[in-house]
């Protein structure tokens, strides 16, 4: 991702935090450790522009391993000048490249959600992701909705959004966006159960068996899968 707004001496001091960042996490155990690093840094960057944060995160997206996406979109979803700032471009240029759900959902719920939710992008671009050949994207247009929904992600229910995406991916197969779309239909649940059943019902021979199952457990019981007795 390359971005012009930064001057040289800009450019020379987020390249050395890249660099600094990279060496820690590299060494981090676990998502704790890498996320009391990031904290480290968030704070560094509280007073800096949208531009310099997502210059950051571009080189951190550059290099191997996964632990520099995750700390890449942490900064971004604690910097809320930044998160603010996200567009289509934005997303689209912070999406390249994923290649595992992990890099997906941590896109999608920390990004692209919260963007979507607060109306900074269209419907229209969350659908065009969902009709990709890219198997990753339709994942993410799935778990985009997740924030629309979940109350600790500052979601207060979104039928009418969520519902539109599924309707796009209802016939999907992929194991990787089967999964997602039982996780979007139990995140609604929780705030739209009717909705959610009356769309079981109506799509029940078009929706996945795994995406039946485990929704409609979660409405009967709570649970995705219920221990057996």
């Amino acid at each position: 991702m390359k971005r012009n707004s930064s001057s040289n001496r800009d450019r020379l001091d987020v390249s050395s935090l890249a660099e600094q960042i990279t060496e820690q996490v590299a060494g981090s155990s676990n998502t704790a450790a890498s996320r009391n690093i990031r904290r480290e840094y968030s704070r560094h960057l509280k007073d800096e522009s949208p531009g310099t944060v997502l210059d950051l995160a571009a080189l951190l997206l550059a290099r191997p391993a996964f632990v520099n996406r995750f700390v890449a979109y942490e900064l971004i979803c604690h910097h809320r000048p930044t998160l603010a700032s996200l567009g289509k471009k934005e997303l689209e240029q912070l999406g390249a490249g994923m290649d595992c759900w992990e890099a997906v959902d941590t896109f999608a719920c920390y990004l692209a959600g919260p963007a979507w939710r607060e109306r900074q992008v269209a419907d229209s671009v969350i659908h065009r992701w969902a009709k990709s050949t890219d198997c990753w994207w339709r994942r993410a247009a799935l778990v985009s909705t997740v924030p629309l929904n979940n109350k600790a992600r500052g979601g207060s229910g979104d039928t009418e959004r969520t519902l539109a995406v599924c309707r796009i991916l209802i016939a999907d197969r992929d194991d990787m966006v089967v999964k997602a779309m039982s996780w979007a239909l139990r995140e609604l649940a929780k705030r739209k159960a009717d909705a959610v059943s009356t769309f079981l019902d109506e799509n029940v021979r078009h929706l996945a068996a795994r995406v039946v199952r485990e929704v409609r457990n979660k409405l009967r019981t709570g649970l995705k899968n219920p221990r057996k007795k």
